[in-house]
C-alpha cells in the first residue's frame, strides 16, 4: 500500500538577497506525494528539514516556482541527496545563474502536468514576481501552490529587480482566480488562503498600485 496522498509543509529559515540588499525570510517547503513517492516544492536555505519530511521516499521532482536565491540555495544538496531532477522555467535563469554555476536539469513549460503519485500537478507561468515564476495546481487535491505569486492578502512583491506589478496583476487574473473558489493556496511565505478568499480583494490591489 502506498498510504494516501499529502502535503507536508516545511519552514526553513535564512535570507533573501537581491539588488544590493538582504533580508532575513522563513519560507514554506511543500512535499507532496504519498508513502513512496513525493515531489518537492521549492528547495528554501537547508536541504536538512527538507530531507526529513522526504522521509526515505524516492523524490520524483524538485520544482521551483522562481528563481530567487531564497527558493533555490538548498537545491544542489537535495539533487545530491535524492537524483531527482530540478526543474525551472528558463525565464529565471539569470537568478539562478546568480546563485548556481550548473544549470538547472529541466524545463518548466505553462501547461505540462508532471506526475507523481498518481495525481498530476500543472504547470502555470504566472510571470510579475520574477520573470520565470510558475505556480502549481493539483485539481485532485484543490490545492495551487503559488510561491510567491498570490499571497494571503495579495500579491507578491513586485518593487524589485525582474518584477513588474501590471504583469503579475494579469498572470494571478488569467491563471489563478480562475481555479475554484475552494482552491487551497499554500503560498511560498505564511499562512495559507484560498483562491476565493483573495478574488474579492482584486480592486483593492488595484488601487493600491503593488
Amino acid at each position: 500500500m502506498s498510504g494516501p496522498l499529502r502535503v507536508d509543509r516545511v519552514v526553513t529559515s535564512g535570507t533573501f538577497s537581491l539588488d544590493g540588499g538582504t533580508w532575513d525570510v522563513d519560507n514554506n517547503v511543500w512535499v507532496l506525494g504519498d508513502d513512496q513517492e513525493c515531489v518537492v516544492v521549492d528547495a528554501a536555505h537547508d536541504a536538512g528539514p527538507i530531507l526529513h519530511a522526504v522521509r526515505g521516499r524516492r523524490v520524483t521532482a524538485i520544482l521551483l516556482t522562481h528563481g530567487h536565491d531564497d527558493h533555490i540555495g538548498a537545491v544542489r544538496d537535495l539533487t545530491a541527496a535524492t537524483g531527482a531532477p530540478a526543474y525551472l522555467h528558463p525565464q529565471d535563469r539569470m537568478l539562478w545563474d546568480r546563485v548556481h554555476a550548473v544549470a538547472p536539469d529541466r524545463d518548466l513549460a505553462d501547461g505540462e502536468v508532471i506526475e507523481v503519485a498518481g495525481v498530476g500537478l500543472r504547470v502555470l507561468h504566472t510571470p510579475g514576481h520574477a520573470p520565470g515564476a510558475c505556480c502549481f495546481h493539483v485539481p485532485a487535491l484543490d490545492v495551487v501552490f503559488t510561491g510567491d505569486t498570490l499571497f494571503q492578502g495579495g500579491p507578491g512583491a513586485t518593487g524589485r529587480s525582474f518584477s513588474d506589478f501590471p504583469t503579475i496583476v494579469r498572470s494571478i487574473r488569467a491563471s489563478l482566480l480562475t481555479l475554484p473558489a475552494e482552491t487551497v493556496v499554500h503560498t511560498g511565505h505564511g499562512d495559507d488562503t484560498t483562491i476565493g478568499a483573495e478574488a474579492g480583494d482584486l480592486e483593492e490591489w488595484l488601487a493600491r498600485g503593488h
